[in-house]
């Protein structure tokens, strides 16, 4: 990094742009870094994958005109994932209908979601998700009011911490750490209604 290797004196005879250059300011490798991790957010959202698509690409462009609001205080990722987050809910409100009642009329298939998730599997919520019976499980989430949801989502697939997901979402932590619970509350006791019980002796 340019700073890194300057001293402080440095710094003050660089132009002002190199000093506080913006992540934003090289877009092609924001978008290739970023652009997977949206995408599978919206397409986990939405379960329509044309939609996905057109969100991603709207997200981007909204990036792009707005990267002068960025002001530093959270990291890129959770920026970018606000503004595809805002968009999702905009064309909620505008089609008024929710798309996981839609979820029978959409090309995509539960196990297709699958090839769509981290693969990590760092923790029991992680291995559930990535579990056999995973479209049982996703059957489930799709119960989950649409804030659940999105905790869900952002947390055990795009894995951010729960002070992002508070960013994100613009929410108090304590909110964000409730609706966790009591989404994943939800979420087990459904799995363990779906999962046969072994025979007892």
């Amino acid at each position: 990094m340019l700073q890194e290797t300057l001293e402080p004196a440095d710094l003050n005879m660089l132009p002002q742009s190199a000093v506080t250059a913006s992540p934003f300011d090289d877009i092609a490798s924001l978008h290739a870094l970023y652009e997977p991790r949206i995408f599978r957010f919206l397409l986990l959202s939405c379960r329509d994958r044309d939609l996905a698509l057109t969100l991603t690409q709207d997200t981007f462009l909204n990036v792009w005109r707005a990267r002068s609001t960025f002001r530093g205080d959270c990291s890129a990722a959770t920026w970018i994932t606000r503004i595809a987050l805002n968009l999702l809910r905009s064309h909620t409100r505008s089609e008024a209908f929710r798309f996981w009642k839609r979820a029978a009329n959409t090309a995509v298939d539960a196990s297709d979601l699958s090839n769509h998730l981290s693969q990590s599997g760092r923790s029991a919520e992680q291995h559930l998700i990535a579990h056999q019976s995973l479209a049982k499980v996703w059957e489930s989430v799709e119960q989950l009011t649409p804030r659940q949801r999105t905790v869900f989502l952002l947390r055990f697939v795009e894995e951010l911490e729960l002070t992002e997901i508070a960013a994100t979402m613009n929410l108090p932590l304590p909110t964000v750490k409730t609706h966790l619970y009591r989404g994943l509350d939800r979420i087990r006791a459904a799995h363990a209604e779906l999962t046969p019980r072994k025979d007892r002796p």
